[in-house]
């Protein structure tokens, strides 16, 4: 039997405003980073290797700037929601929407009135908004102009953008978080932290100083927040993929250690204990690293701690510390190695739903804050069948492993807020820029060429997904 969970735990799904949206240039809305990536499987390897120009080729498709037209069809989707019984709904707002270059001084009022009747609908059903400020849309003109996050100048901009959207939305919205997944710049850095690393070799320094500088905004979000909306909560967002050693070898133990330290806990630690942890010395040393910091840096930081923990978990990771032996096969798109006693998504992606639980235990015991898993989901191809219905058992399957590793974890005493399935309703995958690469409990008739009605239905899983919020959790 399924465990019993919290009165009023938030139920709901995940998107972001460039995945979802589409409607690129309309309402005087600016180009970000999400709009000059390309779709099809190329998208990963120009977000994870060096040299990317930031520049629209007339000769590829870019999905992201029709994606599904949520821009359009808001109300449509949110009634939706509705019926599923969704509590709350976590979506970004877009940057470039309030502030279409990232340095203007006043923002722009379409994209503020945008958003005002996405919320005012939203709260109409009785949803809840989740916000999360900046999700991998980086205006692209702070990118060519600053450098993205490299640059000192865009805590400022970004200062003036938080104070513009609470300012506007203090009442609609109760909870925020400050970048999405923000550690995803270890490894992708022009989503997260808005540039291309040129050399493989130069990677370290830019890196981390754009770390410090996000460090810095996130901090004056918070405590914006906490003054402008004392009753509202504003937390900070990780990738968590739980590190298991690849064998009882404590090289191979200390090595999993050191990347679970740095990948999983480094930007959770200062977001959460507002300081930089004691293991990232000998890191900063033997890399050359020697961050450039402002008097008062180290103050805002430890001020402005967060809430909450949000975090996305989609797989676990397996970790070998001499890999020469496997043929250099990969674990799955967190890297590492190979793990014999898992599955794999069409993807690749390893399905661990154990992890969860691991994750949320690990997360709780080390911060003791509330935790709210914010993504989760399965990534597939689904098909539609003659007579209409999609039958995604597997999608049912893997959603209730997971939210059964949940209930362990509350057992376990751990205080999980909510949790927000990904991409709710289909959309333009974030790696790979595809739409066959489905998620959503509603299935879009949109195709990786181009093509379809954008006509919206209802899958299996979604009527799945209602029984669920309308038991609680008690039945899956």
């Amino acid at each position: 039997m399924a465990k019993r969970f919290p009165q009023g735990f938030l139920w709901g799904g995940a998107t972001a405003a460039n995945q979802i949206e589409g409607g690129f240039h309309e309402g005087n809305k600016g180009l970000n980073i999400a709009d000059v990536l390309p779709g099809g499987k190329e998208r990963l390897s120009l977000i994870s290797n060096p040299g990317f120009d930031f520049e629209i080729d007339p000769e590829k498709f870019y999905p992201n700037h029709e994606a599904i037209d949520f821009y359009h069809r808001y109300k449509e989707d949110i009634a939706l929601f509705a019926e599923m019984g969704f509590k709350v709904f976590r979506m970004s707002i877009a940057w470039t929407r309030i502030f279409p270059n990232g340095d203007e001084l006043e923002p722009n009022e379409e994209g503020l009135a945008f958003y005002d009747r996405v919320f005012d609908e939203l709260h109409k059903h009785g949803i809840e908004p989740v916000v999360t400020i900046s999700h991998y849309e980086m205006p692209v003109h702070l990118v060519k102009e600053y450098g993205g996050w490299r640059s000192r100048e865009v805590v400022t901009f970004f200062e003036r953008y938080v104070k513009a959207i609470f300012n506007r939305y203090q009442g609609k919205v109760k909870y925020w978080m400050t970048f999405n997944e923000i550690n995803s710049g270890l490894m992708m850095p022009i989503m997260g932290l808005g540039f291309s690393i040129q050399k493989e070799a130069d990677k370290y320094q830019p890196t981390f100083q754009a770390f410090h500088h996000q460090f810095v905004a996130s901090a004056k979000a918070v405590k914006l927040c906490h003054e402008m909306m004392p009753e509202a909560q504003i937390g900070c967002m990780i990738i968590f993929a739980p590190v298991y050693a690849y064998d009882s070898n404590p090289e191979n133990a200390m090595h999993a250690l050191q990347e679970e330290e740095l990948f999983n806990y480094f930007c959770a630690d200062v977001q959460v204990r507002g300081e930089y942890p004691a293991f990232i010395n000998r890191y900063f040393k033997e890399h050359g690293i020697e961050l450039e910091m402002e008097d008062g840096d180290l103050d805002i930081i430890k001020e402005g701690t967060v809430d909450y923990i949000g975090f996305s978990y989609y797989m676990s990771r397996t970790e070998k510390k001499d890999k020469s032996d496997l043929d250099g096969i990969q674990g799955n798109i967190m890297q590492g190695v190979k793990n014999p006693f898992l599955k794999a998504s069409d993807w690749g992606w390893e399905i661990d739903p154990i992890g969860l639980r691991i994750s949320l235990n690990k997360l709780y015991g080390r911060y003791e804050v509330p935790l709210f898993i914010v993504e989760n989901g399965l990534g597939a191809y689904d098909k539609v069948e003659e007579d209409g219905p999609i039958n995604d058992d597997y999608r049912i399957e893997y959603l209730r492993e997971h939210i059964e590793q949940m209930g362990e974890a509350i057992e376990d005493g751990v205080d999980l807020m909510g949790y927000t399935s990904w991409g709710c309703i289909d959309l333009v995958s974030a790696s790979s820029g595809e739409y066959s690469k489905r998620y959503g409990f509603i299935y879009v008739d949109k195709h990786d060429d181009g093509s379809g009605t954008l006509e919206r239905k209802r899958k299996k899983s979604f009527y799945w997904y209602k029984d669920v919020i309308n038991s609680d959790g008690e039945k899956l």
